[in-house]
């Protein structure tokens, strides 16, 4: 089952220095009717101006995803960790017991990132930060696999049964994307155009993909970025 959400149809938001698309219920967009899917609870596709950004705040209970499409995102936490990262790279966070955060751009032009918040597996685990300087030419025209649950041999690990993956096609190129009876997966057309099984996607939509295998067909260069996670009940 095929499931296309048009990115004139998520959430927005614009605070001046923020420019917020929210693909489930968040913040200034608030809709009982798309809460999460599976554990996917939080996607925010966010342009943060530079100078500006998310000043220190709390978080528990959730794993945090940042990835960096544009820009750099220098984050600061409670636990002593100060980094800063840029296109293609990855930031991990687990919140559990509760932990403090800051997100800012540092650098001189428009960062955009994605925010992923995870249900974890379960409650209480010990706040963690992790993050990952993934080679660009590392996911050209194949998919690179950023984060899984534990066992999942990915560079970044979380405390949830899922495989985050991304991938740059050249125009022209397709490949495939398992996704299997018992699962199912959130995937984001993060730039450019493509067709998955004859759904034409364009910047900034998105596709629910319930137990169904998948080719993703590139009608320009396009970056797409995928959550997998078991079927919901």
């Amino acid at each position: 089952m095929l499931r296309k959400i048009d990115n004139e149809t998520l959430g927005a938001a614009d605070r001046g220095w923020l420019r917020s698309r929210f693909h489930f219920s968040f913040a200034e967009y608030r809709n009982p009717e798309n809460v999460h899917f599976g554990v996917l609870r939080v996607l925010n596709d966010d342009l943060v101006a530079p100078g500006s950004g998310f000043d220190t705040h709390p978080h528990r209970d959730f794993e945090i995803l940042s990835y960096v499409v544009e820009g750099e995102l220098t984050h600061s936490d409670s636990m002593g960790n100060t980094r800063t990262l840029s296109r293609g790279e990855l930031q991990y966070m687990s919140a559990g017991t509760g932990v403090l955060h800051a997100e800012h751009n540092r650098g001189t032009t428009t960062l955009r990132l994605l925010q992923i918040w995870l249900y974890p597996d379960e409650e209480g685990h010990a706040p963690a930060y992790g993050d990952h300087r993934f080679a660009w030419e590392d996911r050209k025209n194949r998919w690179l696999l950023l984060a899984a649950g534990p066992g999942g041999d990915a560079p970044v690990t979380v405390h949830q049964d899922v495989h985050v993956s991304a991938v740059e096609l050249d125009a022209g190129r397709d490949i495939g994307l398992r996704v299997a009876p018992d699962r199912q997966a959130y995937l984001l057309q993060v730039e450019g155009s493509s067709s998955v099984n004859g759904v034409d996607l364009d910047e900034r939509d998105a596709l629910e993909i319930v137990g169904e295998d998948v080719v993703v067909a590139a009608r320009t260069t396009s970056h797409i970025f995928v959550i997998e996670m078991p079927r919901s009940t």
